[in-house]
């Protein structure tokens, strides 16, 4: 799944305009490289977004294309 998707479908990202900017700005990082929207995500790997100051650093545990509001923290792991 590409890089922007999977933000906006597991909620750490609101909107996939807003994913694509991120990652063309340089803020989202896929196992510790600079990513581009297009990058494929896959379980196991580890995402980190900057937000202003603040870090967020997530392991992908499963990828899926729709997910209800419940079950998206079976998605992903926070690591901080």
């Amino acid at each position: 799944m590409r890089l922007d998707k999977y933000l906006k479908v597991s909620r750490l990202i609101k909107r996939r305009t807003v994913a694509n900017e991120a990652c063309d700005a340089g803020r989202v990082l896929v196992n510790d490289k600079p990513a581009k929207a297009s990058t494929n995500v896959k379980v196991g790997d580890t995402i980190t977004i900057g937000f202003g100051n603040k870090e967020v650093r997530v392991e992908v545990l499963d990828v899926q294309e729709t997910v209800r509001k419940e079950e998206v923290k079976e998605l992903f792991r926070y690591l901080t």
